[in-house]
């Protein structure tokens, strides 16, 4: 049986308790526990570093929900990647005349997925003449995919439900969430 970790990397707010990506995150689970070994982390309860690193190296596949923050992840989550993405267990060295970023990950069987939540609209992506300048979810998520390439980690498309505060399609969101894990998830799981 293949294993799917869960990792909810939401820091709680007055304004954002986190209801939405935790609903989300049991969304996932429901759809893939018959199926796989789930194990799950919540970073805002805690953790020790050495629990997840034995998480990740039992894990197939790793889905972080998470919502935006500036632009970027939540503090908290960047400490939990600072804390857990140790040398020697998740990279090393590579040979001098390698070039960098590649040969060096220590997770090289393993996928990830991103799904965030975020208050930008859907069109504030893929056209030029927005915000994100005709960036793409993934493109967005640059310095996050790079990350875990470094890594020796292989990417899968990301999910977002957007709009979130002004406008939350909760249903519609849980439904294209469906239709994602479908069509990205379980291909590479089965």
């Amino acid at each position: 049986m293949k294993n799917v970790l869960l990792i909810n990397g939401h820091e709680p707010y007055a304004f954002a308790e986190g209801r939405f990506n935790q609903t989300i995150l049991e969304a996932i689970e429901n759809e893939l526990k018959d199926d796989f070994a789930i194990t799950k982390t919540i970073i805002k309860d805690g953790y020790t570093a050495e629990e997840e690193q034995e998480k990740f190296k039992n894990a197939d596949l790793i889905i972080f929900q998470f919502p935006i923050y500036w632009f970027s992840i939540p503090a908290l989550m960047k400490r939990y990647i600072d804390e857990v993405y140790a040398y020697g267990v998740f990279f090393g060295m590579v040979e001098e005349n390698s070039k960098y970023g590649y040969g060096n990950g220590m997770m090289n069987d393993k996928s990830y997925m991103f799904s965030i939540t975020s208050n930008a609209p859907e069109t504030a992506f893929n056209n030029p003449d927005q915000f994100f300048e005709g960036q793409s979810l993934d493109q967005f998520l640059f310095h996050m995919h790079k990350t875990n390439e470094f890594c020796g980690m292989k990417g899968l498309e990301s999910f977002a439900a957007y709009n979130v505060i002004k406008s939350p399609q909760i249903k519609n969101d849980l439904k294209r969430l469906n239709a994602h894990i479908e069509k990205v998830v379980l291909p590479i799981l089965n």
